[in-house]
């Protein structure tokens, strides 16, 4: 523990004069934070909680300043996907060649709200919706209007299961283990659940909002630019210099629910 504490502490002194810094700041702040200082640090730490609305209005009552924007689907009774929002990086004091002093701006805190993961049925509504949507430019104004264009996104887990917009996973209660000879491959979950025999839990996304990543490192670094960020995406390049194939998120979920199932013995 001591020496990952070592590893991955903040160092104050940079290895370059600020002139070195300044040229490489102007071209990106990330390339700045990785070549000017010496050895890993933690950019930035991600906690999730409940209730991210109640964090993002709390976080200037305690003087932190907040991500303008809450980003992802609105406030909902089942949330989905992921909600995130962050607070501003810290300037912090740093020391540069020659002992001459100055200011870093890198380090960050991202908060996360983690929902039910959605089918490829599921995704393509909520993309749909939100593309629909647009940004606000104040995030009250803009949870709002996401909250009326997302009401035709069901909003039970019922009528998630029933129009297979997201992931769940099925377990036997002990009076469902009681008939399970009863319970037949290719039985509708529903009734069971109403019996009381089965439980369905939703299945938490895991991954990043489909959104691109990017953006909340942009504005968690000073730019306030809220339009969504499209890289140049190419998962063939990625592939090959990652050395191994991308797993599929949904295919990864449905064989999750798919399991579960066969243990109930549903499948």
């Amino acid at each position: 523990m001591q020496e990952a504490l070592e590893t991955f502490r903040w160092h104050q002194s940079a290895t370059v004069d600020e002139e070195t810094y300044r040229a490489l700041h102007n071209e990106h702040r990330l390339i700045a934070d990785v070549v000017c200082f010496p050895g890993c640090h933690i950019n930035h730490l991600t906690p999730r909680t409940l209730d991210i609305d109640r964090v993002q209005s709390m976080m200037p009552e305690c003087g932190i300043e907040p991500k303008v924007l809450i980003e992802g689907p609105p406030r909902r009774e089942v949330p989905i996907l992921l909600r995130q929002t962050s607070f501003k990086a810290l300037e912090e004091t740093v020391l540069f060649a020659g002992q001459k002093q100055g200011t870093h701006t890198a380090r960050f805190g991202e908060i996360e709200q983690r929902g039910v993961a959605l089918t490829p049925k599921g995704r393509q509504l909520y993309d749909d919706l939100l593309r629909s949507a647009g940004t606000g430019q104040d995030n009250l104004t803009h949870q709002m209007h996401l909250q009326e264009t997302f009401r035709t996104f069901p909003d039970s887990e019922f009528l998630m299961r029933q129009q297979g917009l997201g992931w769940f996973r099925y377990r036997l209660t002990p009076s469902g283990e009681a008939h399970r000879q009863a319970i037949h491959p290719g039985d509708d979950p529903q009734p069971l659940i109403e019996r009381g025999w089965v439980v369905a839990q939703p299945i938490t996304y895991e991954d990043f909002l489909p959104v691109s990543a990017a953006g909340i490192f942009q504005s968690n670094l000073g730019n306030e630019t809220q339009a969504c960020n499209h890289g140049d995406a190419s998962r063939e390049a990625f592939e090959q210099a990652l050395g191994g194939p991308v797993l599929d998120e949904f295919q990864l979920y449905q064989e999750a629910e798919e399991r579960s199932k066969r243990r109930c013995g549903l499948l």
